[in-house]
């Protein structure tokens, strides 16, 4: 069979088994090219394209060939600020309050300020690094899914190329932090980065807790930092992270649910399913336990045991 033609005065010619007929479409929406089993090559609306079905997407990374509108240079910051996240940002909150309790717990309430400005920056470069990362794994399911759809590279707005450039800037400058760090935090580094890296394929059923190994990370890094060894008590606090951010990112993964279960995306959310109330109260209870007993074997008082 041919390839479809592209749509003209509003409609699209679709070629299934040699035979042509022509279907409407409304103003202004994006067609690709979806090429299923078999012989037929179909041209579909870009929010109806089935992820199963290998949807053609442009090496620029605009949506179905729709052209990037040109724009000046604070337009495109504008852009690469929200492919970071700069404009949401609670994500950095979540990384950096355990990135810095871990700082404080390993500083016996006094780390080196030193350490504090280089932990911070790491956040902010890091989360900004795996946000741009997440967009490029999940390029191809954002557009079809209602919250993320309006992502800059989800939308067209943003290039692949762009979000390339954009993660290794970011990528460059955290690695650039490693120079203050002694060599155990360098080497503990590495494993950060391929969190990072990870977390997006999704390769197994509850990728929420690579996500929380990732945002816990900081907290041996941190121990090293200040006190050149990571013993078990940092591990128990990396662990106490775990918990908690499986337990709020499945909640955040709720509203996706109805999405992610048409298109096959594997969470925590899914995988609980009509248990999901219960796992997260679990979670919750195994959260306040865990804090309890890392506070205890950190020597914290009554203060942090009353909060």
């Amino acid at each position: 069979s041919g390839t479809a033609p592209p749509p003209r005065s509003g409609g699209c010619r679709c070629l299934a088994g040699g035979a042509a007929f022509a279907q409407p479409l409304p103003a202004r929406t994006t067609v690709v090219t979806v090429r299923r089993a078999g012989s037929a090559t179909l041209a579909v609306p870009l929010h109806h394209a089935p992820m199963n079905d290998h949807a053609e997407f442009p090496a620029d990374g605009t949506a179905g060939g729709a052209p990037v509108a040109p724009g000046g240079l604070v337009r495109r910051l504008g852009h690469y600020a929200r492919l970071a996240r700069f404009d949401r940002p609670v994500g950095t909150w979540l990384l950096l309050w355990p990135t810095l309790w871990g700082v404080w717990v390993a500083g016996a309430g006094s780390p080196a300020w030193s350490t504090v400005v280089v932990f911070t920056a790491g956040v902010v470069l890091m989360r900004a690094f795996g946000c741009v990362v997440n967009d490029l794994a999940d390029r191809r399911i954002d557009p079809h899914v209602r919250r993320t759809a309006g992502r800059p590279l989800a939308s067209g707005a943003v290039t692949v190329r762009e979000a390339l450039a954009v993660a290794a800037t970011f990528g460059l400058g955290a690695l650039a932090l490693l120079w203050f760090l002694n060599p155990l935090a360098r080497w503990l580094a590495v494993g950060a980065a391929a969190l990072a890296v990870v977390y997006p394929k999704r390769f197994f059923d509850a990728p929420q807790v690579v996500l929380g190994a990732a945002f816990a990370w900081g907290i041996p890094m941190a121990f090293a930092a200040e006190t050149g060894a990571v013993p078990r008590v940092a591990w128990l606090w990396w662990l106490v992270v775990v918990v908690w951010a499986v337990m709020y990112d499945t909640i955040y993964a709720l509203a996706d649910r109805d999405d992610d279960l048409k298109l096959g995306v594997r969470s925590t959310a899914v995988l609980f399913g009509a248990a999901d109330l219960y796992m997260i109260a679990i979670l919750q209870g195994v959260l306040l336990v865990g804090l309890v007993l890392a506070g205890q074997q950190s020597g914290l008082g009554g203060w942090y045991q009353a909060a």
